[in-house]
């Protein structure tokens, strides 16, 4: 189990949570967190990829390089997952840093989070979260998700976004 929301001091980001917030206007709701740690790799991933989403990110996160070699669970982590370089480096961090969480919607990077009990959590996470701390309304939240395929590259299975919204809408 996690910590408690407001024990969350110190996350950790990959570009997918990064880049579908912002497509979702969003991405400030990162600011609810004390500090966010946006590696280098990922960095210049969300920069190619949705440089619009960087001048926010500018005002709410740090960009961060790591400093420490892998431990070797890390590096078994890593290659038993197949892991690019930006969820390498964010989970690198986490660990250098002790983060409190970490936001990627990667299954793989999920699941190699969970193997190394990092707790992990992505966009829809933080959607939900921001009802639970006030950032947003529940109408707010079942808006964005009922607009998330039209307007967010974030692959979900339909099947999954009607049992969040059913979720939501039960609040």
């Amino acid at each position: 189990m996690g910590k408690a929301e407001h024990d969350i001091k110190l996350v950790i980001c990959d570009s997918g949570p990064i880049i579908h917030l912002d497509e979702l206007d969003s991405l400030i709701l990162l600011e609810d967190f004390s500090e966010v740690f946006i590696p280098d790799a990922v960095w210049k991933e969300v920069e190619h990829h949705r440089p619009e989403a960087i001048k926010i990110c500018k005002t709410i996160a740090k960009r961060i390089s790591h400093k420490k070699l892998m431990s070797p669970k890390l590096k078994a982590t890593v290659q038993l997952f197949s892991l690019h370089k930006g969820e390498i480096q964010a989970l690198k961090i986490v660990q250098e840093y002790n983060a409190d969480l970490f936001l990627t919607d990667d299954t793989a990077a999920r699941l190699a989070a969970g193997s190394l009990k990092i707790t992990v959590h992505g966009t829809l996470g933080i959607l939900l979260r921001a009802i639970r701390t006030g950032q947003r309304t529940k109408s707010e939240v079942l808006s964005v998700l009922n607009t998330l395929p039209q307007k967010s590259t974030l692959h979900l299975k339909a099947s999954l976004l009607r049992k969040i919204i059913k979720q939501v809408e039960e609040l």
